[in-house]
């Protein structure tokens, strides 16, 4: 009982951790419509946007770092907390696409695949965006059980969604000369990535005679 409260209880901060960037933007915008204090800065609409992907991607290096977590520390209970977290990431990368799309399009949307082509920050970010509807879509225990295999296999995309994200808020930092938070972003999904490239290494050398087989992470 203890145990299940816990989770119950870490789901719960989870949820209000999650919810308060979006919370605080919300309040952001009410204070510029209804006072016209530029609490957005210069370009409301641009700091919407950016506000929107940056979570975007700090909660998917979030969904990254919780198996290697679980590795490190032995928390099988991690686990149980990734799911939620992915569905966050994808939800705030929803927001961000949508936010360009009714804000900075001005509802001409006929415009965005038009965009898209001749944009390549526009081009990798809206293949992060399309790589993670599979996801989200088969996110369910009936998702899982129903692709057995094949759902590990195609969960594996996240890895390639982690690189366009990071080159994505690359590509729109360098266009202001601002590389420093790329640049951090870009060592954490490198070593994230890194950790389980070795540890795929690892398992793959031949193990002495005798030694019994161990259990894949």
């Amino acid at each position: 009982m203890s145990t299940s409260r816990g989770v119950i209880a870490a789901k719960a901060a989870i949820h209000l951790l999650a919810l308060s960037p979006l919370g605080w933007l919300l309040l952001q915008v009410w204070r510029e419509w209804r006072a016209g204090a530029s609490a957005l800065g210069a370009d409301p609409v641009a700091a919407i946007e950016h506000f929107l992907g940056e979570w975007a991607l700090r909660l998917l290096l979030v969904t990254l770092a919780v198996t290697p977590l679980r590795q490190l520390t032995g928390l099988a209970a991690l686990v149980r907390f990734r799911r939620m977290l992915g569905l966050y990431a994808f939800a705030y990368a929803t927001l961000h696409f949508a936010a360009y799309l009714a804000l900075d399009l001005g509802g001409y949307w006929a415009l965005v695949f038009e965009e898209i082509a001749e944009r390549p920050y526009l081009t990798v970010g809206f293949a992060a965006w399309v790589l993670l509807l599979p996801l989200a879509a088969t996110s369910t225990q009936a998702a899982m059980r129903r692709l057995g295999r094949r759902w590990g296999r195609l969960h594996r995309l996240v890895y390639a969604i982690a690189a366009l994200a990071v080159l994505h808020f690359w590509w729109v930092k360098s266009a202001k000369n601002d590389v420093a938070e790329p640049a951090l972003y870009a060592g954490i999904a490198a070593l994230l990535l890194g950790w389980r490239a070795v540890r795929a290494l690892r398992s793959q050398r031949p193990r002495p005679q005798g030694t019994p087989p161990q259990r894949p992470p």
